[in-house]
């Protein structure tokens, strides 16, 4: 693995502004620990931290002016998207293959899916009214252009529907997979179609609200094979995710 100093392509004093100024307002609106999630993810993603660049955990705790531990949970979040990678003995890098990190992420996921839609279309019995509301919110929101509330409802109907398959391994497995931060990642796509992004869902809980369990199924597998067909975001980031 490559080892790269951690100031390349950046103004120190530069990231220390942007840095403190993120972190004042974390308390307000995420913990620390996800603007310094966010700040790195989106680095990593326009390319400021190169494949198999080293994370100093001191350097950026300075950069927010805060201890090593936010630091630390964020990197651990990260770890768990395959985006970075820790040694034990030698630090924690910039992952060398990102962009097949990320894809790898919809095969898992769409089984994960795919299985706990099955379950949820018979549990349901038909009664999809807060998958439906789900929808709404985010045709509501790309058609606002909000990047940030379309990904918390995206994240939110996929949850409940794993909630509702009863099946608690299912969604620990799908919890594990940081399916908010990879939410991000997929909506910094340059020119995706946001209204396409939302309205993508309605097949999904038109087919459970009809109880027809294996075409619900198999038309979450094919949302998130469609995810997995786009291009990752390097290097030109949406503003609206920054």
């Amino acid at each position: 693995m490559e080892t790269i100093d951690d100031t390349a392509g950046f103004s120190k004093a530069g990231r220390r502004r942007d840095g403190r100024r993120a972190a004042a307002g974390a308390t307000a609106s995420a913990p620390l620990r996800h603007v310094i999630k966010h700040a790195l993810l989106t680095g990593i993603l326009a390319g400021r931290y190169a494949a198999g660049q080293r994370l100093l955990e001191m350097r950026i705790a300075a950069e927010f002016d805060t201890s090593q531990g936010p630091v630390r949970e964020a990197f651990r979040e990260l770890e768990a998207t395959g985006l970075v990678v820790n040694n034990p003995r030698r630090g924690t890098y910039v992952a060398a293959d990102v962009a097949e990190r990320i894809r790898e992420i919809y095969v898992v996921r769409g089984s994960l899916e795919e299985a706990a839609t099955r379950l949820a279309t018979q549990r349901r019995a038909g009664d999809v009214a807060d998958l439906q509301a789900n929808v709404d919110a985010m045709v509501a929101a790309a058609a606002a252009g909000d990047v940030a509330r379309l990904g918390d409802e995206s994240v939110a109907f996929h949850r409940a529907v794993m909630v509702s398959s009863g099946n608690a391994l299912l969604l620990a497995i799908w919890s594990s997979l940081a399916i908010e931060t990879r939410t991000t990642i997929t909506l910094m796509t340059e020119g995706l179609d946001l209204m396409e992004a939302a309205t993508s869902h309605q097949p999904i809980v038109d087919a459970m609200a009809r109880g027809d369990a294996e075409e619900a199924a198999r038309l979450a597998r094919v949302h998130q094979d469609f995810f997995e067909t786009l291009p990752v975001p390097f290097g030109n980031l949406s503003t609206a995710a920054e």
